[in-house]
């Protein structure tokens, strides 16, 4: 497909080394030259400098024999005008990054009226996230498919687990066949898994299991729920404006501490249950003086990652049960994967894999091609969803006797609402919602793409 890419920011940034290794032909557009110039000669794509809402820019960019254009830049309102201008010029479908509540909320309105194919909102998606693991704050991500009926969640095996020095082949029976273990992270390597690998104290694990199981799960791996009922959150974004509206909702008391005052009597007005103060969250006096010590999590969504990072690690140094860390920079997941950090949302890798599923769906645009796709293991490993077709030659086959890719795991069934853990017997009948683990690698765009090409059947 040929892209345009108006915005080389981060976001901008990661979407051009992932879809240019996708084989796709790149056109960045951004009006700083020397972040363009450098990006062209790193990464070997074309570029033009300019203002991507002009339609003279977006015409030199090739707009109009363009399949795709997506609007990235800092602003909502550069996006949108960019989007509509694309739509005008002649480009089939637009993408367009919109953080704004306000925005979000006449989205139906914004899709017609600026002809987007799909509005992205990473404040928004990322809250979603955060309000998941606070739901259960055992894991340390979960990912949902099916419009929400089955996960796969990460869990890090503590000393003393049901689960320590079991091989693998015990598990199913040990968890009543409710969850398959897809991955296994020890020692800083990520592999799937044999029935003889013995799991130890310290693996971080992804398991695959419906959503209606997850306490079930959590008492089979005897794990006590705590409810969450106090929130701390650093920074006033509108990632925390999306969060807090859905923790009060929830009924959980919340405290947002933001530095900058205008943008916390802003806050204040728009959510009236909500205690905000102003105040600079990052130093330790003021946490101290505003009860960080008797909160059930703290959520740091400041602007800089070292912040955010040091405020968790502060936290969890004093006991408290949950923390959720936001960290932008890609270059910083290793590191903190090293610390005594919790839970971490990076908002846009997130952002970046939900707009290249839909990159990769429109690029393989018949039946199977890929619904849904998000990432484990710091970005290691690809989870993807894809509804089964009405024909083909794994039809109703035994899974035992498909041929599928290697670094390839069928991780859940999902059959009229109901999931299944997939056992060697079951099979892929049309209609259902097939989750499958991967390579990033392997860029798996369609169900058949998981085959050897000599055909589904052994």
């Amino acid at each position: 497909m040929k892209i345009i890419i108006v915005g080389n920011g981060k976001i901008g940034t990661l979407l051009v080394q992932e879809l240019a290794k996708e084989g796709h032909d790149i056109v960045v557009v951004d009006n700083d030259p020397d972040k363009l110039y450098y990006t062209q000669e790193k990464m070997d794509v074309a570029i033009v400098v300019g203002n991507g809402a002009s339609i003279e820019v977006l015409r030199e960019a090739g707009t109009e024999e363009s399949d795709l254009l997506l609007a990235v830049t800092n602003s909502d309102e550069v996006n949108l005008l960019t989007a509509l201008l694309a739509g005008k010029v002649g480009c089939p479908r637009t993408v367009a990054r919109v953080r704004k509540p306000e925005y979000d909320r006449e989205m139906n309105l914004l899709k017609t009226s600026f002809g987007l194919s799909r509005p992205i909102n990473p404040s928004k998606t990322s809250a979603r996230e955060i309000f998941r693991l606070l739901q259960f704050p055992s894991f340390l991500t979960r990912r949902t498919f099916a419009q929400g009926r089955a996960e796969m969640a990460e869990y890090s095996i503590p000393a003393g687990s049901v689960l320590e020095g079991k091989p693998l082949e015990q598990v199913p029976a040990l968890l009543s066949k409710r969850a398959l273990i897809c991955t296994v992270e020890r020692d800083n390597e990520v592999f799937v898994p044999s029935g003889s690998t013995v799991l130890m104290a310290g693996d971080k694990i992804s398991l695959s299991t419906a959503t209606a199981d997850l306490p079930l799960l959590l008492n089979k791996l005897g794990i006590r729920t705590e409810t969450i009922r106090k929130v701390m959150i650093i920074g006033g974004s509108e990632l925390a404006v999306y969060l807090a509206t859905d923790l009060i909702q929830a009924g959980i008391q919340v405290k947002v501490i933001e530095q900058n005052k205008e943008r916390g009597e802003r806050l204040a007005e728009r959510l009236p249950k909500l205690e905000v103060v102003i105040a600079d969250g990052s130093l330790q006096s003021v946490l101290e003086e505003e009860g960080i010590a008797d909160m059930d999590a703290v959520i740091p969504l400041t602007g800089i990652d070292e912040e955010n990072i040091m405020i968790s690690l502060y936290a969890r140094s004093i006991g408290v049960r949950k923390t959720v860390t936001k960290v932008n920079r890609m270059e910083y997941l290793k590191l903190v994967d090293q610390t005594n950090l919790d839970a971490i949302v990076n908002p846009q890798q997130q952002t970046a894999m939900e707009i290249i599923s839909y990159v990769r769906g429109a690029s393989n645009a018949r039946e199977g091609s890929l619904q849904t796709l998000s990432t484990i293991a710091n970005g290691r490993v690809e989870c993807l969803s894809f509804v089964v077709p009405e024909t083909g030659d794994f039809l109703n086959v035994p899974i035992m006797k498909l041929k599928l890719k290697k670094a390839i795991l069928l991780a859940g069934i999902v059959r009229n609402q109901n999931v299944i853990i997939p056992g060697g017997s079951d099979c892929m009948m049309r209609g259902d919602t097939i989750i499958v683990v991967a390579d990033p690698r392997r860029m798996i765009s369609n169900l058949a793409d998981i085959f050897l090409e000599n055909g589904g059947n052994a």
